[in-house]
């Protein structure tokens, strides 16, 4: 069983760390608890990886580097975060 940080503890590691990065650029850091910043973080790393080749830019890949898997997701987590705020906002 490989428990590097290419399987899913390092998704879970890297999308927590991502999600807090985004939650404090996008100043929800108070709203969000450990879970949702997994949650934000992996999905910003799904969304940010579907959208860097429409722009011409390669996605991450297993041969990585981890600081490139976490700047991909941080981005794409960002993005998630500036749609929900734009959807659930109560102004």
């Amino acid at each position: 069983m490989d428990v590097g940080l290419g399987g899913w503890l390092g998704t879970i590691i890297i999308g927590g760390l991502a999600g807090w990065a985004a939650s404090k650029v996008m100043h929800t850091d108070k709203s969000m608890g450990i879970v949702l910043n997994v949650v934000v973080g992996v999905v910003g790393a799904i969304v940010a990886n579907a959208l860097l080749p429409l722009i011409g830019l390669s996605g991450t890949t297993d041969s990585s580097s981890i600081v490139v898997k976490f700047l991909v997701a941080a981005v794409g987590a960002v993005v998630v975060l500036f749609i929900a705020k734009l959807l659930f906002s109560r102004k």
